[in-house]
């Protein structure tokens, strides 16, 4: 049987997908360009980070859960299971599917230095060049090139909605809203696949809130918030029909006789 993956318990000493994470400058960048690049990074992710402003686009596609290491709790769209993005086929994520905004944001993001946020970028991305006209550059006239003002704004809007995406969760967790779960499954060829280490809100729990926090989290936009959630756990299903779906193209793929772990 495979183990459920977890989410939220492996301990990750770099951000999600970077690997040599450095403070963008233009002493020690100003030369660098970055060239055009495909999601073969995200490949193996089976979850990432999501902020508030995104639900709405994110329940299109992906179950939105909320993944507690500590004090502290994240929400995450969950895009597949055992090291597989079922989004992301040979680096391209499905056309019409919505791309969460920490993928689109890749290689940069703005982090807190002291009392500020300035922008990072990990160095170790194969789309960095140094020299040369392929790509974009960073820097230009002594200021940030346009292609980059454009990545800033993203990664800057990101950074900002982080802050209410807090609020918003630490309410659900003083609220005690939120309780632990897991899914299970077994594919119609017998696999067995599962994720573990989540958390939902309990609807139950939610009904019974008092009228005060009802009409405040109207006005907050917690409610709508909690309802996209609500309705993306349904999501689940398809996960697993994209899973049972391309392990039987595996299994097609396979030279006769290589089945199922039969000789």
């Amino acid at each position: 049987m495979t183990e459920p993956a977890n989410p939220a318990s492996t301990p990750r000493a770099m951000p999600l997908f970077y690997s040599d994470p450095q403070l963008v400058t233009q002493t020690a960048h100003g030369d660098w360009r970055l060239k055009p690049g495909d999601h073969a990074f995200a490949a193996r992710a089976i979850a990432v980070p999501i902020v508030a402003g995104e639900f709405a686009g994110v329940l299109r596609n992906y179950p939105i859960l909320f993944a507690v290491a500590g004090e502290s709790i994240n929400p995450i769209a969950l895009l597949g299971f055992d090291e597989t993005n079922l989004h992301v086929t040979d680096g391209r994520w499905e056309e019409g599917a919505y791309v969460p905004a920490y993928v689109r944001c890749y290689p940069f993001s703005f982090v807190r230095h002291g009392e500020q946020y300035v922008l990072g970028m990990d160095a170790a991305c194969d789309r960095f060049v140094r020299g040369g006209e392929e790509g974009i550059p960073l820097f230009q006239d002594g200021k940030a090139s346009p292609g980059m003002q454009q990545t800033m704004q993203l990664c800057d809007m990101f950074r900002v909605d982080m802050d209410s995406t807090w609020e918003f969760s630490q309410a659900l967790r003083q609220k005690n809203l939120l309780i632990d779960r897991r899914a299970n499954a077994t594919l119609p060829n017998g696999r067995k696949i599962g994720v573990d280490g989540f958390q939902i809100v309990d609807a139950s729990r939610l009904s019974q809130l008092d009228d005060a926090t009802v009409l405040d989290w109207h006005r907050k936009g917690y409610l709508a918030l909690v309802h996209f959630h609500l309705a993306s756990l349904d999501r689940f299903e398809q996960l697993l029909q994209r899973r049972a779906a391309r392990d039987q193209a595996e299994e097609f793929r396979k030279p006769m006789g290589e089945s199922s772990g039969k000789a």
